[in-house]
Formats: structure tokens, sequence, C-alpha cells
């Protein structure tokens, strides 16, 4: 179980090197077969283009529309400019937090993604394995290919929420929320950014479905819906505190982008609320998950937990969110290019490789604590 291990970093010049190593400054990274000193992500998804079948790539990294909300996403975070502290005297950098009273070693966890089964044969049971050895927060998707019963077992007893669709009917998608109460998940996310299935032109050239072999696995038995089942699917408010009673969990709101709806979901019962674009697959073009951010916080306010993902590819977009207000961070196409390039080894490299550039950043300006980063840690460029 995630703990206290590994919550204080240290800092870059104080690991020991192992004899041989070679430091970052003479290390070669072009070099054929050796790793870079640090995290390529753009050389990690090459690397992932290459392993999977073209429509398996396309879904994954692919968006919704014109995908002007997922090119955005990374220069939304990096439109902000960070303001460092000087004179602080910090020596260690603390990345321990909790979400929602559990402990995690990282502020950065693991966002919820279909069909994890195409990127590698242990799908979802690698990446709750992998998260879990970086002390890092999963969340499971309801449209896995691993039962959620299965990858809760997987995590080995750290901290896993559950992400919820109405993919089915309303029997079976309360039985799901029951399910995940029984699992042994701490938080429902409710998911609620897909009244219908956006137009994703990359799987609409390829009539993208699931590869032959893999299955739903949370669906019951031959039944195979699809997110075109979404249509039908109505949720309102009131859904929020239904599914808190039905799974005995709280309840994580996740695809929120403006401070009012914000309110609401809090009002109506949500435990935290997620500012989340779902990876630029649904509305597009959409407003960056960078720049909503501070108004769903400024609505909420700092008593109730944040979250973001979209288009955190540094340990610097982490702190910018966190300077932003948001208690976590959450990644998916990182950790799935991870997850195809080296199964669970390959999604806990990513999680601590960000999670020492988060740290590294930290120490640069002058912060020790990612629970109490000041929002003047930041600012828009003039």
């Amino acid at each position: 179980m995630a703990s206290d291990r590994g919550t204080d970093s240290r800092l870059p010049g104080q690991r020991r090197r192992a004899p041989g190593e070679t430091t970052s400054a003479t290390a070669s990274p072009e070099e054929p077969g050796r790793e870079p000193p640090f995290l390529d992500l753009d050389r990690l998804e090459a690397r992932a283009r290459d392993r999977l079948p073209a429509d398996v790539y396309d879904y994954y990294a692919g968006g919704a529309e014109t995908e002007t909300t997922l090119r955005e996403a990374p220069d939304a975070w990096r439109s902000w400019r960070l303001r460092p502290r000087v004179l602080r005297g910090v020596s260690t950098v603390r990345l321990g937090t909790e979400l929602l009273g559990s402990p995690v070693a990282t502020p950065i966890g693991v966002a919820p993604w279909a069909y994890q089964g195409m990127a590698h044969p242990d799908g979802e049971l690698a990446t709750a394995r992998g998260a879990a050895a970086a002390g890092a927060l999963m969340t499971a998707s309801t449209s896995a290919t691993r039962s959620l019963e299965e990858v809760a077992a997987a995590t080995d007893g750290s901290p896993a929420w559950f992400q919820l669709y109405r993919l089915h009917s309303a029997a079976h998608t309360d039985d799901l929320a029951r399910r995940a109460g029984q699992a042994g998940y701490r938080a429902l996310v409710l998911t609620v950014d897909l009244p219908l299935l956006a137009r994703r032109h990359r799987d609409l050239r390829h009539d993208f479905a699931l590869p032959a072999g893999l299955r739903m696995a949370n669906h019951p038995g031959d039944d195979r819906p699809t997110l075109d089942d979404l249509a039908t699917a109505t949720w309102t408010f009131d859904d929020i505190p239904r599914f808190g009673a039905l799974s005995g969990l709280p309840v994580v709101v996740k695809g929120v982008l403006r401070g009012d709806d914000a309110v609401r979901c809090v009002d109506a019962g949500a435990a935290a609320v997620w500012v989340s674009t779902h990876g630029g697959r649904q509305v597009d073009p959409a407003v960056a998950s960078a720049h909503a951010l501070p108004e769903v916080v400024d609505a909420v306010g700092r008593d109730v937990e944040v979250y973001a993902d979209g288009g955190i590819r540094t340990g610097s977009d982490a702190l910018t969110a966190l300077a932003l207000g948001a208690t976590a961070v959450f990644l998916g196409r990182p950790t799935i290019w991870g997850l195809a390039d080296a199964g669970a080894e390959g999604v806990a490299r990513v999680l601590t490789a960000l999670g020492e550039e988060l740290a590294h950043t930290m120490a640069l300006c002058g912060l020790d604590d990612v629970r109490s980063v000041p929002r003047d840690s930041v600012t828009t460029p003039r």
C-alpha cells in the first residue's frame, strides 16, 4: 500500500551514482539502444507508434473533430509562468499528499483510459501494478479489458478509484457502482462530459473496433455495447448522491470546465471535481484545462479537492496545476505510451520520472511541499 514511501524526494546532485554510471552531462541520449538520462515522452510515443497497429495508435493518440483541444492542451499549461522564490533553504521536497483521505506518494496519478489490453497483453493489470510501484493513484475505466475486480486486486492495496460511464442499461450501470464499492475502490469517478460520443475522425477513418480476442470486461456475457450507446444516456446532478449511496464511496465528478457547474456538483454532494477535456476527445474546440482550472478552484474554494488532466507532460506543468489550486494531476497518454513500451515497468517509469521532474522544479522555485504551493507561484506573462 502506498504510504510515505518516496514522499521525500532527493534533489539533483544528492543521488549516489552506481559504479560506472555516467552523469547526465556525459551520457549520449542519441546512442542506439541507450536511454536518455531524462524522460523523453516524444521518443516514448514514437516507440509506441512503431509497436502498435495504426488504428490502435490513432485511437489512443487522436482527439475529436479538428483536434484543436488536443493540440492546445500542453501549450496552455505553458501559457503560465513560474515565479520562483529564492534563499528558501530547500533541501528536500515532499511529494506525498492525500487524495480524499488516501495517502499517496505523489500528486501525479493515472487517468482512466479504455481498452488498455490493446497496448499490452496485461492491460489494466500492468497499469495498476506500475502505479502501485510508483506510489501513485490509478483510476480504472469502465471500458477496461480486465474486470474492475481484477484491476482492484492488481493494485495490491494501493489506492485506486473506479471511473463510471453510462454505457449500458441503468440497472447494469448501478450494479457497476455497487461492485466498485465492494471491490475496495476508494472513490467513484463519474465522467459527465459524454452525453454522446464526439466525432473522432481518426477512429471513423479506421472504422475502429475493439480487436478480436479482447472484450469489455465490465459488461455481462456477450453483450458488447459501444460508446455510441451514450447517445441515449442522461445523467443529472441528482445522480451524484444516488451513485454515492449505491457505491458507498465519495463521488468525484470528472469533466467539469466551468465554475458554476463545479459549485452545483459540490452542492449536490460531490466530494471533489476533476477539470478535464477528456483528453481533447469530446467538445472541440474547448477551453483548456489549464485555463478552466483557476475558475473552478475559485468557485468551490480551497476546502474542496480539485484535480486536473489534459496535456500535462512535464514536472513544470504539474507544478503550474498545483499552484493554480489542483490537489493532484492525472496522466492519460503518457502512461499508455509507457504501458505499450514496457508494461508495468514502463508505467512506473513515467510516473516516477514526472515526479522527479516536479521535485526538481519545485526546488528551483524554493518550494518544498506539494500540499502548500502558493497561487502566486505562477503568473500570466505580460
